[in-house]
């Protein structure tokens, strides 16, 4: 089991940084410059966010999750929004986040009323990006797919501090199952029918929103995974087209979803999403965590772990160990202010 919370990890550094250098930029401006991304690269001097990135470095994405699990440590893996946004609040002004321009435009508004001391919940009730839906992947290796309620709460409790909607606690809850799933089972067909078994009670977890179908839009991919399953760039060009690759959760976490569902296997998932065009870093990050939980950590290419380590002068094995060690136990959360929203 250690293998594959490692390989939940480094999967997701790994997407989210080969996702990095082209990131928010359209498909056809990514084409044009890139022609074709084949490994880690160093930002683009272009790119108003990745050019202050070297090769091989992961952004907030995975930063954030790492500094989540900072604070859920701390806190005996009970989560405390005022433990999460100071520890995140840190991280940001540890990384020049708010300056550098590198947190999401939730995040970004959020965190500056939580440093200000004022409420962001009118903020956070209208969020429609993914900010909550990037940095959860770690939190679904602490539950196996049958605990479908008590993971959502406990996404709903993570990501308060900044998402309090409908549909970014079901997006971030479809992730955080897709990778309970995948560690669990590593089989493709179960991730995507877990992912989609949590969407309607994650949805009444949080503030309404207008949104579409984050299920549509992920059994949309499915059927283009299909359809396309020897052609990438003809699925590609169909997942930007159809679902969109943008940052609002309701294009990137279904994308992530078809592409993790598509590829199945790291490598080739990092190179699809970060070849796809618009947020190629989160959803490279979301997409590859989903398949490294299924095949583990021996399933990321040698180099590519070495490449994380070096860039990043990270070790991942204490995070690793610390959600093994609380895996399985009762983390069930309350969380009254998401009851039936």
């Amino acid at each position: 089991m250690l293998d594959k919370i490692l390989g939940v990890l480094y999967g997701m550094a790994v997407g989210d940084a080969m996702g990095m250098p082209p990131e928010l930029w359209s498909r056809k401006r990514m084409l044009d410059y890139y022609g074709e991304i084949r490994g880690f690269l160093d930002g683009c001097p272009e790119n108003v966010i990745s050019y202050q990135y070297k090769a091989g470095q992961f952004t907030d994405d995975t930063g954030q999750a790492l500094t989540i699990l900072d604070s859920l440590t701390e806190t005996g893996f009970i989560p405390s929004p005022q433990s999460i946004a100071e520890h995140i609040l840190a991280w940001a002004e540890k990384e020049d986040a708010f300056e550098k321009n590198i947190l999401g435009p939730t995040s970004r508004v959020a965190l500056r009323l939580f440093r200000e001391g004022k409420s962001a919940k009118e903020i956070s009730d209208q969020a429609l990006t993914n900010g909550a839906a990037m940095r959860i992947a770690p939190i679904g290796a602490l539950f196996e797919p049958s605990q479908r309620e008590e993971l959502c709460r406990y996404v709903a409790a993570v990501s308060q501090v900044t998402h309090t909607s409908d549909v970014t606690i079901a997006g971030a809850s479809m992730i955080a199952m897709a990778v309970a799933s995948a560690v669990m089972y590593g089989d493709r067909e179960r991730m995507m029918e877990d992912a989609l078994s949590v969407e309607a009670y994650a949805m009444t977890l949080g503030a309404s929103t207008v949104s579409p179908s984050l299920g549509a839009r992920t059994r949309l991919g499915m059927c283009l995974a299909e359809r396309y399953a020897g052609d990438e760039r003809a699925f590609l060009e169909h997942v930007y087209d159809l679902i969109g690759a943008g940052v609002n959760t309701a294009e990137s976490v279904p994308a992530a979803l078809a592409l993790a569902y598509y590829a199945f296997d790291v490598k080739k998932c990092a190179l699809l999403c970060a070849n796809l065009g618009g947020d190629t870093d989160t959803i490279g990050a979301m997409a590859t965590a989903i398949c490294g939980g299924a095949f583990g950590v021996k399933g990321i290419p040698a180099e590519y772990r070495k490449m994380i380590i070096r860039a990043n002068k990270v070790d991942m094995l204490p995070y690793a160990r610390a959600i093994l060690e609380k895996r399985g136990e009762n983390l069930s959360v309350s969380c009254p202010d998401f009851e039936e929203k």
